[in-house]
């Protein structure tokens, strides 16, 4: 014996695909929402303005020949070396603040110590996970801004 295939049978196949498809849409933007920190920029038309200002501070930047190079020891400190032409700049500064990618944890500002010539180590530690490090490096009168991620 066979069953005919009627008009209730494509309306239930019709509101259970149209169920599912709907139920994961909203899952997906529920997870999506939950895992979105913030905005990248507050206003994006006035970073639109400020971004040939920004290029022109990268080419300076780069002009500088500094050499940076960012870790972190087994004590999660962050530790930068810092020179310039293969030689060690031993006059600088440096601060930063570590902030976590998806703002779900409060920014940690780093102190840092001088350790050796032109080896730098902060004096906090960071909290477990993956942090952004935003460095900000002066000698001579001069800057440098990077940004780092350390885990």
């Amino acid at each position: 014996m066979t069953r005919t295939f009627t008009g209730r049978h494509m309306t239930a196949i019709l509101v259970i695909f149209f169920g599912v498809v709907i139920a994961v849409n909203f899952y997906m933007a529920r997870v999506a929402i939950g895992t979105f920190g913030g905005t990248v920029v507050d206003n994006s038309y006035v970073a639109s303005q400020r971004f040939n200002g920004w290029l022109a501070e990268a080419r300076a930047q780069k002009a500088l020949g500094w050499q940076t190079q960012v870790s972190i020891d087994p004590l999660r400190r962050a530790r930068l070396a810092l020179s310039s032409g293969g030689i060690a700049l031993t006059n600088a500064s440096v601060s930063a603040i570590a902030r976590h990618p998806l703002g779900r944890a409060p920014d940690v500002p780093l102190h840092f110590a001088k350790i050796a010539p032109g080896q730098f180590r902060s004096i906090e530690p960071l909290p477990q996970g993956r942090w952004l490090v935003h460095l900000s490096v002066r000698s001579g009168g001069r800057e440098m801004r990077l940004m780092e991620t350390l885990q």
